[in-house]
């Protein structure tokens, strides 16, 4: 004889599942299905609903061992959207407010960067007015302790430290701290604060005529930013701008049209984004009159930039109105929406696909509910050869486009830059790699800035990058420390990367001692020293010629190769 079937009871795990899985199935379809669908679609998604809530409330209640279906529902909720685009994304409540801190001004916090060299967390910089250096934290203090909580050893990792030095602007951390050349530990009381983050990481003049721009992605205040940056940069004479969007994964996309808008003469079109229906059809012209619309402009990219940053690039290129140097970008032209649900937890739904001004989608091609094959695809193009060779790069002749002036470009992967240049290699050893790893040529030049802090601030940075040389003396002491770390001193490699090290040594010198004195997030001194290395940078340069002939309106045939040293 069969069991009678358990009563399905509504207690309030029950009653609560329905709901969470209405808002992060239904949510962004509910759009789609008032809008596009009508009344049809909407019986389908209610259909699908009930039998869901169905089986969980089953599994609840009759199921023969306990359960957690709040995990059964966080599981199928990632599951469903597998069968989706790559970029529909789901947070949970615990995930989405650091995934949403990528994108914000700032966040709650003590003010410090720091670095973990040997287990041992260590104050790189505190920021200039922030509640650390308020309170007198320096760089090169020892983090031993917050809130009692231990933060050396095997087990001391990044979202251990975040985990006790963020927080609610307000509240306190009590820190215990060693700091070098001073016996016992000193113990801090640090009220958290708002810190803000930045997005526009570098800008300044290169020469007499040309400025440079670094955004490392597209958040609430880039476009503040960048304004800022380019005024003072014209302020001081700039004339023609390198851009640089290398590394960009994009960010907030009006954000980034406004800063189009900046370069961009006349009323022309930015982008354009289609999606089901009409309701998320857009189309975005420049409207205002921007800082920077006559000057030459060059625009960097690589294999990372996308997204935002991809918007950016196409609609300069379409337009002729940069000259697009570097790698073939990372391809995605889909727009996320993102939906914050009532747990907290948040869904980022594809709701349309943007295009630039002369039509193109820059998606790389994907098979839905395939995420892993599309993953690969930076793989296969390493594997290709595509990044130390354009002729490896394959066009689509089906996605031919025409830009304003009749330039060629193509659809259907990335924006293909004007003028390709091979990823540069020549420093790239096992014994750098391991450097790196281990933080040792940071954790080094912190030491030495610290301390010969006093004589080298003596100096203008300007005669530092000219005159300041890391000897031999310099490299025997950063290979102590490597060899500390159980880094393998390797002599072959050691030699090849010799040139490397020493210039990011000084760089990092020069960080320290300089990025130590403002608030405004610039990694300036940095890039300035590392600059003769970065052979796209140096390469960029010399085509600036092409740049200032689109600036004057003439056509600049496409001239997309591979640059030979």
């Amino acid at each position: 004889m069969k069991k009678p079937q358990t009563p399905i009871n509504n207690n309030s795990t029950i009653v609560k599942i329905p709901i969470w899985i209405a808002i992060a199935l239904v949510g962004g379809v509910l759009l789609g299905a008032n809008f596009f669908g009508g009344q049809a679609k909407m019986n389908s998604v209610s259909k699908g609903f009930n039998k869901y809530r169905e089986i969980l409330s089953l599994i609840e209640t009759s199921y023969v061992d306990s359960v957690d279906t709040d995990s059964l529902v966080e599981y199928s909720i990632k599951k469903t959207l597998e069968k989706l685009d790559p970029h529909t994304a789901y947070f949970p409540s615990d995930e989405a407010a650091a995934a949403r801190s990528q994108l914000e001004s700032g966040f709650d916090g003590i003010g410090i960067e720091f670095n973990i060299f040997s287990d041992t967390v260590y104050v790189m910089n505190a920021m200039v007015g922030g509640p650390s250096e308020q309170v007198g934290i320096k760089s090169g203090d020892r983090l031993l302790k917050a809130d009692g909580v231990t933060l050396f050893g095997p087990k001391v990792s990044n979202s251990l430290i975040f985990s006790k030095l963020r927080g609610l602007r307000g509240t306190e951390v009590k820190l215990e701290v060693l700091r070098n050349g001073e016996k016992g530990i000193k113990k801090f009381t640090v009220v958290r604060d708002r810190i803000p983050s930045y997005s526009v990481t570098a800008g300044y003049m290169i020469d007499v005529q040309t400025g440079y721009i670094k955004v490392d992605r597209f958040t609430e205040s880039t476009f503040d930013e960048f304004k800022t940056v380019l005024a003072n940069l014209k302020n001081q004479g700039c004339k023609r701008l390198m851009l640089d969007l290398r590394g960009n994964p994009g960010g907030y996309k009006d954000r980034a049209e406004k800063m189009v808008d900046e370069l961009l003469a006349g009323e022309k079109m930015i982008v354009y984004t289609d999606g089901k229906g009409t309701k998320y059809d857009t189309q975005t012209y420049t409207k205002r009159e921007g800082i920077f619309e006559k000057g030459a402009v060059m625009v960097m990219v690589d294999e990372n930039s996308a997204s935002a940053a991809e918007i950016v690039a196409g609609a300069l290129q379409d337009n002729d109105r940069a000259l697009i140097v570097g790698r073939r970008s990372y391809g995605k032209g889909l727009v996320q929406m993102p939906v914050n649900l009532q747990d907290g937890s948040e869904l980022r739904l594809t709701i349309s696909r943007y295009y630039t001004p002369s039509g193109r989608s820059i998606q790389k091609p994907y098979l839905m509910g395939q995420e892993e094959e599309y993953e690969k695809d930076y793989e296969k193009r390493m594997k290709s050869g595509e990044f130390f060779s354009s002729d490896s790069i394959k066009f689509n002749e089906k996605l031919k486009y025409k830009t304003l002036g009749g330039r060629t470009v193509y659809g259907g992967g990335g924006i293909t830059p004007d003028v390709f240049v091979a990823r540069d290699t020549t420093y790239f050893t096992k014994y750098l790699t391991d450097l790196w790893g281990k933080n040792i040529i940071r954790e080094f030049a912190l030491n030495y800035a610290n301390d010969n802090i006093k004589s080298i601030e003596k100096l203008t940075f300007k005669d530092f990058n000219k005159f300041f040389v890391v000897n031999d003396a310099m490299m025997m002491d950063m290979q102590k420390l490597a060899k500390q770390a159980n880094v393998k001193m390797r002599a072959r490699d050691y030699e090849r990367s010799m040139p490397y090290i020493k210039a990011q040594i000084k760089a990092y010198i020069a960080r320290n001692v300089w990025q130590r004195k403002v608030s405004d997030g610039m990694n300036n001194e940095y890039l300035q020293v590392m600059s003769p290395y970065d052979d796209t940078f140096q390469k960029s340069l010399k085509y600036f010629d092409k740049a200032e002939k689109m600036a004057r309106g003439e056509l600049v045939e496409t001239i997309s190769h591979s640059v030979k040293k």
